[in-house]
Parts: structure tokens; sequence; C-alpha cells
């Protein structure tokens, strides 16, 4: 069986009221998506993510070929992403029509550690500090086990207050994982990052009050402050959710960067790789746990990864209502990703990533160029 067609699709849902993202000083408006559709006879795979800008035009380097041959694929969307965006929404596509055509889930074919995926709230917006402990009673009292709460005040000691008050709304019955979004920018934002002082500074604040990790607390590329920072640190250091080449992924490992490795496969590592640094990152003692911000099917492609190759405590789920629901989240799919008990999501055992799509039902949002609103 041969790749037949690729086709990639642009949605967008309007947001009202606006999303205000922690890490983006513009409120979102819109909600966008980026889907490729990969058909092979009867068969189709769906996986969505980057805008795969500069796509366009080599469709025939897969056409023809067979979806099974993913070394192959990989090799070609590695050079494709050097050129232009980033690639790896087409090799999720490929890994769901290789599920749909050997009829298995993707958390069997990686590996099949589990089809049950233990979840932490992910939080996206920066609420006032009293506004964010009564979210944080609520993800509690919802049976989740952690929250990740995000920072991006020009004073951090104002984001430090946020996780006092949560601190002492919740006690000791959830972790609380920190986000310091320091690591990347949006291309608007001309703000100037965290220095290595105030990243140790913070480390130990958030030590002194019982946080479980700190997340991008200097620069991506930053390997031998991150990993000065992990070994004068008394909480895990966590990253590496962007950094879109797999060299950098393994820079981090040869630094000792992280305690916590955070590769989304929809915006860094892919499928493939994903595999071989979830078992580099494991055998060295850390903890593999991928970023999975997106929209629905960013977040399934995460969750089958995870729920096969992962020995995390917890997987990230965004949820942050009432800005943040399963419903603006999943907009794309005919069903949203709910937990199945508390903080658990149970993966379906259909094959693929578990999900068609109702490509008739999406037309509504269909729009024209895959970029950022």
């Amino acid at each position: 069986m041969k790749i037949d067609s690729i086709e990639i699709h642009h949605y967008r849902l309007p947001l009202d009221p606006p999303f205000n993202a922690s890490w983006d000083p513009r409120p979102r408006k819109a909600h966008s998506a980026t889907l490729v559709r990969v058909r092979a006879g009867e068969f189709e795979g769906v996986g969505s993510g980057d805008s795969m800008l500069g796509f366009a035009g080599h469709e025939h380097l897969f056409i023809g070929h067979d979806p099974f041959d993913i070394e192959r694929h990989v090799h070609i969307l590695d050079n494709l992403q050097f050129m232009y965006a980033r690639m790896w929404p087409l090799e999720v596509a490929l890994w769901d029509l290789m599920g749909k055509i050997s009829g298995q889930p993707l958390w069997k074919l990686l590996g099949g550690r589990s089809n049950k995926v233990r979840l932490y709230a992910s939080c996206g917006e920066r609420k006032p500090a009293a506004a964010r402990a009564e979210s944080a009673k609520m993800l509690r009292d919802q049976g989740y086990p952690a929250l990740k709460i995000r920072f991006h005040d020009p004073d951090p000691r104002k984001d430090l207050a946020v996780i006092r008050a949560v601190r002492e709304a919740i006690g000791n019955d959830m972790h609380i994982l920190v986000d310091a979004n320091q690591g990347w920018q949006m291309p608007w934002d001309a703000s100037a990052p965290w220095d290595f002082k105030t990243a140790l500074w913070m480390a130990d604040a958030l030590h002194e009050l019982g946080c479980y990790w700190l997340e991008e607390p200097l620069h991506r590329h930053d390997y031998r402050g991150l990993a000065e920072l992990r070994r004068r640190a008394k909480l895990r250091i966590a990253g590496g959710e962007g950094n879109r080449d797999f060299n950098e992924q393994l820079e981090y490992l040869k630094h000792g960067s992280l305690d916590v490795y955070q590769a989304d496969v929809v915006w860094a590592t892919g499928i493939l790789r994903a595999q071989q640094l979830a078992r580099e990152v494991q055998a060295a003692g850390c903890i593999f746990t991928p970023h999975t911000w997106g929209d629905g099917l960013v977040v399934l492609a995460n969750l089958q990864v995870s729920a096969a190759l992962s020995t995390a405590p917890f997987i990230e789920f965004p949820y942050d209502p009432p800005g943040w629901t399963y419903e603006r989240r999943d907009y794309i799919l005919p069903q949203p990703i709910v937990p199945s008990e508390p903080a658990i999501v149970t993966l379906p055992d259909a094959p693929g990533l578990g999900v068609n799509i109702d490509w008739a039902a999406l037309e509504q949002y269909r729009f024209g160029t895959g970029t950022i609103p």
C-alpha cells in the first residue's frame, strides 16, 4: 500500500472572550489549528500542530511511498524543517495511518506500556493570587494530583506571591509545578528574560514552598546555565518543550541540564525520536513528560506517546476554565478529550490516534493560511 495524497487545511475558532495566554503579551482572539490529512487506499491518517508553512509543493517526496517507511520519512521531514517550519504534524499523521492500516492503537504500536495516562492540570492564564488559589482548589476537588502555574510578570515577586497563595489554599494536597516561560518568546515580545541569579533565587523560593519543578527558568539554549542551576537548585529543573532540533535534546543530556524533559512530539522531536529520547532520558534517571499544549490532536498524540513510553508521575493536560476549557481546546475533534476517572485519560483501543475527524463539521472554521491570528 502506497501513500496516495497529502492535504493540509487550516482552521480557526473565534474566542470571545479572548484567552490571555501567560506567554503571549497579546490576548488571543482565536484558536488556530493546522490539520494534515494523509490517504493510502481506503485508510486516512491525521495529525496537527505547526502550520506546516513551506511544505506545499513537497508532497511528491512522500506520495507513492510505503507509509510504514517511517525512518525514511522522518529523514525527509527533518530536511524540510531545516528549510521551513516544523513538519512533525505529518509524521503524526503517518503514525495514525500506520495504526489504522494495522488495526492497532498508537500506544500499542509504540510499546503498549498502558492505555491510562495520569494527568496534571496545566493552567494557561496568569491570574491574581486570590483567583488562582480558588482555581487550584477547584482542580484539587476534581482529583488532579498536580497543577502547573505559569509566570510572566515583569516583577518575579508578584508571580511568587501567586504560588504562596495557592500553597496556602491547597496545603500539601497537590504538587505545584511552575513554568517560568523564560525559554522562548513570541515574535512581538521584546521583554528581557531572567538572568541566572534571578532563576536561582526563584528556584530556592519555590523549593521552600514545596514546588515539584521549575520549568524553563533560562533560555532554551543555555545548556551550561541550566546544568549549573540544576546542580545548585533543590527542586527539579524542567524544559525542552520546543527545541526543534533533536541534537538540542541530546545537548541537554550531554550537559546534564534537566531533571524533566518535556519535548512535544509535534513541536520538537516527532514520534520516532520521542521513542529514542524517552529511553535515554529515563535510563539517565530523569523524567520524560511531554509538553502537550495545543489543539485536541496535539494533546492526543502526546498522550498516546506518553502512555506507551513514559514512566512519569503525571502528564500535562491543558485545562484552565473558564478561559481554556475542553471544548475550546478540542474543537477540531468530534468529542473533547475528558478524564474517564479523576485525573486519568483512558485511551481507546481504536486504531491509530483513536479518532476520525468530521471534516464536514469543521468547514465552518476553515480559513486560507496557517498563521497565528
